[in-house]
């Protein structure tokens, strides 16, 4: 079971909002978020109702304003908790949409996609085990994305408007 509290304002001040399960539209608890605790689980919050938009992923901790999590602006909308996952992990991506072309398999984090195969399109993904983050860049930076168990026939199944991917890891407690 996973907790977090959503802020108004920065430094855990302000109209709050208690959260144990995902919720696909937040816009009635609060107006804006500018800080966020996690008493535990792992969270993907999202900038826009219905798991759209930037997503950030969040962690046992506390975060004093929305920097701290990366964030562009003070708006969450929607918030999904990520279930602990027990066992191995496993995916799958592709070169091309609909799971054609080269297959990469993959089973634990990767710091620099390009780096480590000169390839970093990625246009479509099977996620067999366990839950993983695309992010935008190397090394963990940029835009994230939440990649649960499942089949993504293109990228914007997974809510990118581009097939670049920096980089993965995997989503550990």
């Amino acid at each position: 079971m996973g907790k977090l509290i959503f802020y108004e304002d920065k430094n855990f001040q302000g109209r709050s909002y208690e959260c144990t399960s995902d919720c696909a539209d937040l816009h009635s608890h609060f107006s804006r978020c500018n800080s966020i605790q996690v008493e535990s689980g792992n969270w993907m919050v999202y900038e826009r109702p219905h798991f759209m938009g930037y997503q950030y992923f969040l962690h046992q901790g506390e975060y004093a304003d929305y920097q701290r999590w990366m964030g562009f602006n003070d708006c969450i909308r929607s918030c999904r908790m990520i279930p602990q996952h027990q066992g191995s992990y496993k995916m799958l991506i592709y070169e091309h949409p609909d799971f054609g072309g080269q297959i990469m398999e993959f089973t634990d984090d990767c710091p620099s996609l390009y780096e480590q195969f000169h390839y970093n399109d990625i246009h479509s993904c099977n996620v067999q085990d366990g839950y993983w983050i695309f992010y935008e860049h190397p090394n963990y930076r940029g835009r994230q994305y939440l990649m649960r168990p499942g089949e993504y026939r293109r990228y914007s199944d997974w809510g990118a408007m581009s097939s670049i991917v920096g980089s993965i890891r995997r989503i550990t407690f």
